[in-house]
C-alpha cells in the first residue's frame, strides 16, 4: 500500500492553502507531521479523506498509484483510508454500535456477510482495550462524551475498520498523561506492514508513546524539512523559529475561513 501526494495545492474560499505539498507513505511506515498553527496539517488530513469544503487546485493523491481526487469520501473509505478526526462530532439517535457496524459493513465486499457474533466480541474487545466503560455499544455516537472519550472512540472505530492510510489529526489534544499512554499503545499495537500512519501532532508527548520513522516539519502549506527523532526534540525545546530563520522563510497571513461539517467515517 502506498499513499502519494504529489505537488498539491488547495483553496478553501479563494485562501490557497497548501501550496506544493510532498509527500509519500508506503505500509509499515510511521509518519509524524508537525509544524505551526495554520500552517495547513489538518487540510492535508481533510483533503485527503475527501472534504467537500475543499478546493484541489492541482496536483494529484494517489493510492497504489490510483488517482482519488475524483472519489467520494465514502469510495476512499472503502480503499482503506480512515480519519480520526480533531474535533469528533457527535451524532444523537445513532449508536455506536450501530454506527460502526455500519461503517463495516460497506466496506465489505458483495460476496462477504458480517458474521455478528465476532463483530460483537471484536467490538466489545476493543472498547475495553480502551477503557471505554460499560454499555458504550448502546451510548449515541460521541453524545455526552468528555474529550478523551470521544479521542479513544475514534481510536476504537480505527481498530475496527482497520484501514490501510490512517490519518490521526491531533489526536492527543484533550487527553491526559494516562489515556495519552493508552492511546499510543492501542495505535502501536495496530502498526503492521499492511498500515501506513500519519501523525498530526503539536506535541513531542504523543511520539513518545508511538515512534515515528519519519518526521516532518510543514510550514506555509509545504513540508520544509524532514527528519527523525533529532527533529522531535529540537522541536519541543527551540519551536518553529529555528526552521524559518535556516530556510529563510517568512510568516504569511493567513485569511480566516469558515469549514463545514466533517466527512463521515463511511
Amino acid at each position: 500500500m502506498k499513499l502519494q501526494i504529489k505537488d498539491l495545492y488547495v483553496s478553501i474560499e479563494g485562501n490557497m492553502i497548501l501550496k506544493g505539498l510532498n509527500l509519500i507513505v508506503n505500509g509499515g511506515e510511521t509518519h509524524a507531521i508537525m509544524g505551526p498553527n495554520g500552517t495547513g496539517k489538518s487540510t492535508l488530513a481533510q483533503i485527503c479523506m475527501g472534504h467537500p469544503s475543499y478546493k484541489i487546485e492541482s496536483g494529484d493523491i494517489l493510492l497504489d498509484d490510483e488517482s482519488i481526487i475524483e472519489k467520494t469520501v465514502d469510495e476512499r473509505s472503502r480503499m482503506g483510508i480512515f480519519l480520526a478526526m480533531q474535533n469528533p462530532i457527535e451524532v444523537p439517535g445513532v449508536t455506536n454500535f450501530d454506527f460502526v457496524k455500519a461503517a463495516v459493513q460497506t466496506r465489505m465486499k458483495k460476496a462477504e456477510h458480517l458474521r455478528i457474533g465476532r463483530f460483537i466480541l471484536k467490538f466489545e474487545k476493543a472498547s475495553q482495550d480502551l477503557k471505554m466503560g460499560q454499555g458504550l455499544a448502546h451510548r449515541f455516537l460521541n453524545q455526552g462524551f468528555s474529550g478523551g472519550e470521544k479521542k479513544r472512540n475514534e481510536i476504537l472505530q480505527m481498530k475496527m475498520l482497520n484501514p490501510k492510510i490512517a490519518f490521526l489529526d491531533e489526536i492527543d489534544s484533550g487527553l491526559d498523561v494516562d489515556a495519552l499512554k493508552l492511546v499510543g499503545e492501542n495505535v502501536t499495537e495496530l502498526k503492521s506492514p499492511e498500515l501506513g500512519l500519519v501523525l498530526i501532532t503539536h506535541y513531542q508527548r504523543l511520539l513518545d508513546y508511538i515512534t515515528p520513522d519519519f518526521v516532518h516539519i510543514m510550514i506555509n502549506g509545504k513540508i520544509v524539512m524532514t527528519g527523525k527523532d533529532e527533529l522531535i526534540n529540537k522541536i519541543d525545546q527551540e519551536g518553529y523559529d529555528w526552521v524559518k530563520k535556516e530556510l529563510g522563510i517568512e510568516d504569511e497571513e493567513v485569511k480566516p475561513y469558515s469549514l463545514g461539517t466533517c466527512p463521515s467515517k463511511h
